[in-house]
């Protein structure tokens, strides 16, 4: 879990939020209003917003006013969260339930924000379970090393 995301405001321009998230090389972003999670928005959601098509069809100035619309207009609501206890299995089927790349981490009462989960974190924890794993078979005599497929060699 990432501790203290990044958010942004419904009312952050979505050319402040997809500046925020390359600045600080996120995909995913809860959007937060009076401390609860309200939203979250993602490169996805940016993505859909066909730039090239806006300039070619409608022109700069039209782009310039789309890109000063609220994060609002494209967020998504039915926001999958996480409370801190769940296991990361839960999460992972969480994840693949909803089709989503992160869900938020809130608190069970007051569903404050106190982290985000990214399929970026799953794949680190699950690397981490491997690692402990493999270090586990190496100590044995006669180990050799599991091959991704998980069949050994011949």
């Amino acid at each position: 879990m990432t501790e203290r995301p990044a958010t942004v405001s419904p009312r952050t321009t979505l050319a402040e939020a997809w500046d925020l998230m390359r600045e600080l090389d996120v995909r995913h972003m809860p959007v937060v209003e009076r401390g609860t999670v309200i939203g979250m928005v993602s490169d996805r959601d940016l993505g859909n917003f066909d730039v090239v098509r806006v300039l070619a069809e409608e022109g700069e100035a039209s782009l310039r006013r789309r890109l000063e619309l609220p994060v609002s207009t494209i967020m998504s609501t039915d926001v999958a969260a996480a409370q801190p206890e769940l296991e990361m299995l839960d999460i992972v089927a969480l994840l693949l339930e909803r089709r989503v790349g992160a869900v938020p981490v809130v608190s069970a009462g007051t569903q404050e924000l106190l982290g985000i989960v990214s399929y970026v974190d799953v794949l680190r924890a699950m690397a981490a379970e491997l690692e402990a794993v493999e270090e586990i078979r190496r100590q044995r005599p006669g180990a050799r090393r599991s091959r991704p497929s998980g069949r050994r060699s011949r």
